[in-house]
């Protein structure tokens, strides 16, 4: 059942669930935060409207600095800005801001430890048509393994405007890894969020789960539509959103595998070094159990509707529970 603590969306389970486009929260968070602390300031490499930084820009246009395609000074400028006191956000679409700047961000932000925001918008081969080359399916990996970086994958447009809002007070760089397409909204505005914590969305009504899921991103509302036709079948499963993936929460992870003694981590990635690497590490090092990993399986991604693509590459619903069946059988 859902977890009650977390005061999640009600009508999760409803054909007509409110969606929205993660990269919206970011765009109202940036708002907020910038409202509330007149250093925050707001860089694009010219996809104003696709990364919802419009909004910022036109109510702080004297806070805006329009950098053009030209994704290595975005970071370079930025790190500059937070160098001299200001609390920079830059963005642009995942696949060029990180992965074409990868190496200005490690050299100019995360080497001198500097707080930029970097929000990565429409990761995920959830982009769709869009195609291979704009499908950032690596980000979680490039980006989680630079000292000093924290990394954030927000679960749906509510909690990623929280995390935007919360970002903007940290004085660490921080990756904000933003989703395309409209998503199921998972929390409510009274759901509670803290950077670097876990939380339990869904669990057994009693006794111990046979399963534990962790899951982030927008593949989130699909965890628990798996986790919920599995206790129909009569198999408990736990459900972890796990938004902050640097820092880890090590003691949620590390529980919910002594608790469940099996887990499947579920994320819109490569398996090689994303969201289910970083899990299976802290196991491995401290409560080893077996594990199942839904995500891309070194492959690129290809033009498609966003469901289509999912499912292609085997991370739909029904992929999430055969993934818990799987692994319970390894138990």
């Amino acid at each position: 059942m859902l977890n009650p603590k977390e005061k999640l969306n009600p009508k999760i389970w409803d054909k007509d669930v409110e969606q929205a486009p993660i990269r919206k929260g970011f765009g109202e968070g940036l708002v907020v935060a910038a409202e509330a602390d007149a250093r925050v300031v707001g860089l694009c490499a010219d996809l104003l409207e696709s990364t919802q930084m419009l909004a910022f820009q036109k109510k702080f246009p004297e806070r805006f600095v329009e950098i053009g395609v030209a994704e290595q000074n975005l970071v370079t400028v930025a790190s500059g800005l937070a160098a001299v006191g200001k609390i920079p956000f830059c963005t642009s679409y995942a696949m060029f801001s990180p992965g074409r700047n990868w190496e200005q961000i490690r050299t100019t932000i995360t080497y001198n430890d500097r707080p930029v925001k970097i929000a990565g918008s429409h990761a995920g081969v959830s982009v769709g048509p869009d195609g291979g080359t704009h499908q950032a399916i690596e980000d979680i990996a490039i980006m989680r393994v630079l000292p000093n970086m924290c990394v954030i994958s927000p679960c749906d447009s509510i909690e990623a405007k929280k995390a935007t809002m919360a970002a903007a007070k940290t004085k660490t760089p921080t990756y904000l890894r933003l989703a395309r397409e409209k998503s199921p909204i998972v929390t409510t505005a009274d759901t509670p969020f803290e950077l670097g914590k876990a939380q339990v969305f869904f669990a057994p009504e009693t006794g111990k789960p046979q399963a534990g899921i962790i899951a982030t991103g927008a593949l989130v509302h699909r965890a628990l539509l798996a986790a919920k036709a599995l206790e129909e079948q009569g198999i408990g499963v736990t459900v972890l959103n796990l938004s902050t993936i640097k820092p880890i929460d090590t003691e949620a992870i590390i529980s919910l595998a002594r608790e469940a003694g099996a887990l499947v981590t579920v994320e819109e990635h490569q398996i090689a070094g994303g969201m289910g690497s970083a899990v299976a590490e802290v196991v491995a090092a401290n409560s080893p159990v077996p594990i199942e990993f839904v995500g891309v399986h070194d492959k690129y991604g290809q033009s498609g509707t966003p469901d289509q693509l999912l499912e292609y590459y085997g991370m739909g619903q029904t992929h999430i529970a055969d993934a818990v069946s799987r692994v319970l059988k390894r138990k």
